[in-house]
Protein backbone atom coordinates (compact mmCIF):
# COMPACT_ATOMS: atom_id res chain seq x y z
CA UNK A 1 0.00 0.00 0.00
CA UNK A 2 2.81 2.40 0.98
CA UNK A 3 4.78 1.39 -2.11
CA UNK A 4 1.79 2.09 -4.38
CA UNK A 5 1.25 5.51 -2.77
CA UNK A 6 4.94 6.37 -3.14
CA UNK A 7 4.95 5.21 -6.76
CA UNK A 8 1.91 7.36 -7.52
CA UNK A 9 3.46 10.40 -5.83
CA UNK A 10 6.72 10.00 -7.74
CA UNK A 11 4.79 9.62 -10.99
CA UNK A 12 2.87 12.86 -10.35
CA UNK A 13 6.10 14.66 -9.43
CA UNK A 14 7.74 13.44 -12.62
CA UNK A 15 4.85 14.80 -14.68
CA UNK A 16 5.19 18.20 -12.99
CA UNK A 17 8.95 18.42 -13.47
CA UNK A 18 9.02 16.68 -16.83
CA UNK A 19 5.73 17.35 -18.66
CA UNK A 20 4.82 14.83 -21.37
CA UNK A 21 6.18 15.52 -24.82
CA UNK A 22 5.27 13.87 -28.09
CA UNK A 23 7.66 11.03 -28.95
CA UNK A 24 6.75 11.42 -32.62
CA UNK A 25 6.98 15.14 -33.33
CA UNK A 26 8.42 16.68 -30.16
CA UNK A 27 5.46 18.93 -29.34
CA UNK A 28 3.80 19.04 -25.92
CA UNK A 29 2.10 15.79 -24.97
CA UNK A 30 -1.58 15.34 -24.13
CA UNK A 31 -2.66 14.48 -20.56
CA UNK A 32 -0.51 11.53 -19.42
CA UNK A 33 0.46 10.48 -22.93
CA UNK A 34 3.77 11.27 -24.61
CA UNK A 35 1.84 12.10 -27.79
CA UNK A 36 0.31 15.35 -29.00
CA UNK A 37 -3.33 15.60 -30.10
CA UNK A 38 -2.35 15.69 -33.77
CA UNK A 39 -0.28 12.51 -33.62
CA UNK A 40 -2.96 10.73 -31.59
CA UNK A 41 -5.43 11.54 -34.37
CA UNK A 42 -3.00 10.05 -36.90
CA UNK A 43 -2.74 6.66 -35.17
CA UNK A 44 -3.91 3.85 -37.51
CA UNK A 45 -6.76 2.28 -35.54
CA UNK A 46 -7.81 -1.25 -36.46
CA UNK A 47 -11.51 -0.42 -36.77
CA UNK A 48 -12.50 -3.20 -39.20
CA UNK A 49 -10.82 -6.08 -37.36
CA UNK A 50 -12.00 -9.67 -37.70
CA UNK A 51 -13.88 -10.61 -34.53
CA UNK A 52 -11.68 -13.69 -34.08
CA UNK A 53 -8.14 -13.01 -35.35
CA UNK A 54 -8.31 -9.17 -35.51
CA UNK A 55 -6.96 -9.12 -39.05
CA UNK A 56 -7.97 -5.81 -40.69
CA UNK A 57 -10.84 -6.37 -43.14
CA UNK A 58 -12.24 -4.28 -45.98
CA UNK A 59 -15.47 -3.71 -44.04
CA UNK A 60 -16.56 -4.29 -40.45
CA UNK A 61 -18.65 -7.44 -40.04
CA UNK A 62 -20.03 -9.49 -37.16
CA UNK A 63 -18.91 -12.71 -38.85
CA UNK A 64 -15.35 -14.06 -38.65
CA UNK A 65 -13.10 -13.66 -41.69
CA UNK A 66 -12.92 -16.45 -44.27
CA UNK A 67 -9.69 -17.84 -42.80
CA UNK A 68 -11.17 -18.09 -39.32
CA UNK A 69 -14.38 -19.65 -40.63
CA UNK A 70 -12.42 -22.34 -42.44
CA UNK A 71 -10.19 -23.13 -39.46
CA UNK A 72 -11.29 -26.12 -37.42
CA UNK A 73 -8.40 -26.08 -34.95
CA UNK A 74 -7.91 -22.44 -33.99
CA UNK A 75 -6.31 -22.59 -30.51
CA UNK A 76 -7.64 -19.22 -29.31
CA UNK A 77 -11.15 -17.81 -28.93
CA UNK A 78 -10.63 -14.20 -30.04
CA UNK A 79 -8.07 -11.42 -30.45
CA UNK A 80 -7.75 -7.80 -29.44
CA UNK A 81 -5.31 -5.82 -31.61
CA UNK A 82 -6.33 -2.14 -31.58
CA UNK A 83 -3.90 -0.75 -34.18
CA UNK A 84 -2.54 -1.44 -37.66
CA UNK A 85 1.20 -1.62 -38.24
CA UNK A 86 1.39 1.60 -40.24
CA UNK A 87 2.90 5.07 -39.76
CA UNK A 88 3.25 6.64 -37.33
CA UNK A 89 2.63 3.75 -34.91
CA UNK A 90 5.15 1.43 -36.56
CA UNK A 91 7.92 3.95 -35.80
CA UNK A 92 7.25 3.56 -32.06
CA UNK A 93 7.42 -0.23 -32.26
CA UNK A 94 10.60 -0.20 -34.34
CA UNK A 95 12.30 2.18 -31.91
CA UNK A 96 11.27 -0.01 -28.98
CA UNK A 97 12.27 -3.31 -30.51
CA UNK A 98 15.52 -2.46 -32.26
CA UNK A 99 16.76 0.75 -30.61
CA UNK A 100 15.90 -0.10 -26.99
CA UNK A 101 13.62 2.88 -26.48
CA UNK A 102 11.78 1.49 -23.45
CA UNK A 103 9.88 4.75 -22.97
CA UNK A 104 7.99 3.74 -26.11
CA UNK A 105 6.82 0.56 -24.35
CA UNK A 106 5.19 2.66 -21.62
CA UNK A 107 3.43 4.83 -24.22
CA UNK A 108 2.27 1.86 -26.30
CA UNK A 109 1.17 0.05 -23.16
CA UNK A 110 -0.93 3.07 -22.18
CA UNK A 111 -2.52 3.20 -25.63
CA UNK A 112 -3.36 -0.52 -25.44
CA UNK A 113 -4.71 -0.24 -21.90
CA UNK A 114 -6.96 2.67 -22.87
CA UNK A 115 -8.29 0.85 -25.93
CA UNK A 116 -8.96 -2.27 -23.86
CA UNK A 117 -10.86 -0.30 -21.22
CA UNK A 118 -13.05 1.34 -23.87
CA UNK A 119 -14.16 -2.05 -25.18
CA UNK A 120 -15.34 -3.27 -21.75
CA UNK A 121 -13.97 -6.73 -22.41
CA UNK A 122 -14.03 -9.64 -19.96
CA UNK A 123 -10.57 -9.68 -18.44
CA UNK A 124 -8.40 -12.81 -18.20
CA UNK A 125 -7.03 -14.47 -15.08
CA UNK A 126 -3.42 -13.91 -16.13
CA UNK A 127 -1.34 -12.37 -18.91
CA UNK A 128 1.38 -14.49 -20.51
CA UNK A 129 3.83 -12.77 -22.89
CA UNK A 130 5.21 -14.47 -25.99
CA UNK A 131 8.73 -15.53 -24.96
CA UNK A 132 12.04 -14.86 -26.67
CA UNK A 133 14.69 -17.54 -26.96
CA UNK A 134 17.31 -17.02 -24.20
CA UNK A 135 19.95 -16.17 -26.81
CA UNK A 136 17.76 -13.49 -28.38
CA UNK A 137 16.75 -12.18 -24.96
CA UNK A 138 20.41 -11.85 -24.00
CA UNK A 139 21.15 -10.07 -27.27
CA UNK A 140 18.24 -7.60 -26.98
CA UNK A 141 18.34 -7.17 -23.23
CA UNK A 142 14.57 -7.26 -22.77
CA UNK A 143 11.42 -8.94 -24.06
CA UNK A 144 9.24 -6.31 -25.75
CA UNK A 145 6.07 -8.36 -25.12
CA UNK A 146 6.78 -8.27 -21.38
CA UNK A 147 7.41 -4.53 -21.37
CA UNK A 148 4.24 -3.84 -23.35
CA UNK A 149 2.15 -5.96 -20.97
CA UNK A 150 3.32 -4.27 -17.75
CA UNK A 151 1.06 -1.19 -17.96
CA UNK A 152 -2.09 -3.20 -18.68
CA UNK A 153 -1.29 -5.77 -15.99
CA UNK A 154 -0.73 -3.03 -13.41
CA UNK A 155 -3.80 -0.97 -14.37
CA UNK A 156 -6.24 -3.89 -14.30
CA UNK A 157 -4.44 -5.76 -11.49
CA UNK A 158 -3.97 -8.86 -13.65
CA UNK A 159 -1.02 -11.13 -12.75
CA UNK A 160 1.73 -11.02 -15.40
CA UNK A 161 3.37 -14.43 -15.67
CA UNK A 162 6.62 -13.54 -17.41
CA UNK A 163 7.90 -17.11 -17.63
CA UNK A 164 4.61 -18.87 -18.35
CA UNK A 165 5.92 -20.00 -21.73
CA UNK A 166 9.40 -20.93 -22.88
CA UNK A 167 11.09 -21.39 -26.23
CA UNK A 168 12.20 -24.98 -26.60
CA UNK A 169 14.49 -24.32 -29.56
CA UNK A 170 16.09 -21.45 -31.42
CA UNK A 171 14.28 -20.52 -34.66
CA UNK A 172 14.92 -18.38 -37.71
CA UNK A 173 13.43 -14.87 -37.23
CA UNK A 174 9.92 -14.85 -38.70
CA UNK A 175 10.61 -11.64 -40.62
CA UNK A 176 12.97 -13.55 -42.91
CA UNK A 177 10.39 -16.14 -43.95
CA UNK A 178 7.32 -16.29 -46.17
CA UNK A 179 3.91 -17.23 -44.77
CA UNK A 180 4.27 -20.98 -45.44
CA UNK A 181 7.69 -21.25 -43.84
CA UNK A 182 6.57 -19.14 -40.88
CA UNK A 183 4.02 -21.81 -39.98
CA UNK A 184 6.52 -24.69 -40.05
CA UNK A 185 9.38 -22.70 -38.52
CA UNK A 186 7.65 -22.49 -35.14
CA UNK A 187 6.20 -25.99 -34.96
CA UNK A 188 6.65 -27.26 -31.38
CA UNK A 189 8.94 -24.31 -30.59
CA UNK A 190 7.09 -23.39 -27.37
CA UNK A 191 6.05 -25.17 -24.20
CA UNK A 192 4.23 -24.13 -21.05
CA UNK A 193 6.26 -24.06 -17.85
CA UNK A 194 3.43 -25.37 -15.69
CA UNK A 195 -0.23 -26.34 -15.55
CA UNK A 196 -2.86 -23.79 -16.57
CA UNK A 197 -5.88 -25.98 -15.90
CA UNK A 198 -9.09 -23.93 -15.86
CA UNK A 199 -7.27 -20.66 -16.52
CA UNK A 200 -8.33 -17.83 -18.83
CA UNK A 201 -5.22 -16.37 -20.45
CA UNK A 202 -4.37 -13.29 -22.48
CA UNK A 203 -1.35 -14.04 -24.67
CA UNK A 204 0.58 -10.79 -25.26
CA UNK A 205 2.78 -9.95 -28.26
CA UNK A 206 3.90 -6.75 -29.91
CA UNK A 207 2.98 -7.36 -33.56
CA UNK A 208 0.92 -10.02 -35.34
CA UNK A 209 1.57 -10.81 -39.01
CA UNK A 210 0.42 -14.27 -40.05
CA UNK A 211 -0.46 -15.28 -36.50
CA UNK A 212 1.91 -18.26 -36.58
CA UNK A 213 3.77 -17.26 -33.42
CA UNK A 214 0.71 -16.55 -31.31
CA UNK A 215 -1.07 -19.67 -32.59
CA UNK A 216 1.83 -21.94 -31.61
CA UNK A 217 2.04 -20.28 -28.20
CA UNK A 218 -1.71 -20.68 -27.75
CA UNK A 219 -1.46 -24.38 -28.60
CA UNK A 220 1.16 -24.82 -25.90
CA UNK A 221 -1.08 -23.08 -23.35
CA UNK A 222 -4.06 -25.11 -24.52
CA UNK A 223 -2.07 -28.31 -24.04
CA UNK A 224 -1.31 -27.17 -20.48
CA UNK A 225 -5.03 -26.95 -19.71
CA UNK A 226 -5.98 -23.31 -20.39
CA UNK A 227 -9.74 -23.06 -20.92
CA UNK A 228 -9.78 -19.76 -22.82
CA UNK A 229 -7.01 -17.94 -24.68
CA UNK A 230 -7.27 -14.45 -26.14
CA UNK A 231 -4.54 -12.93 -28.31
CA UNK A 232 -3.46 -9.43 -27.33
CA UNK A 233 -1.07 -7.35 -29.44
CA UNK A 234 -0.42 -3.71 -30.22
CA UNK A 235 -0.62 -3.90 -34.01
CA UNK A 236 -1.50 -6.15 -36.95
CA UNK A 237 0.63 -5.93 -40.08
CA UNK A 238 -1.96 -7.19 -42.56
CA UNK A 239 -3.28 -4.55 -44.95
CA UNK A 240 -6.89 -4.29 -46.08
Amino acid sequence: MIFNALTGWLSRLQRILLPPHCLLCGNAGTADLDLCAGCIADLPCNVTACVCCARPLAIKTAAPCATCQSSQTRPFSRSFIPFCYKPPLNFLLIQLKFNRQLSHAHLLGNLFKTALAEHHRTLPDIIVPVPLHPLRLQERGFNQAVELARTTAHHFQIPLLINGLQRTRHTTPQTRLDAKRRRTNLKDAFSATGSFSGTRIALMDDIVTTGSTTSECARALQAAGATDIEIWAIAHTASV
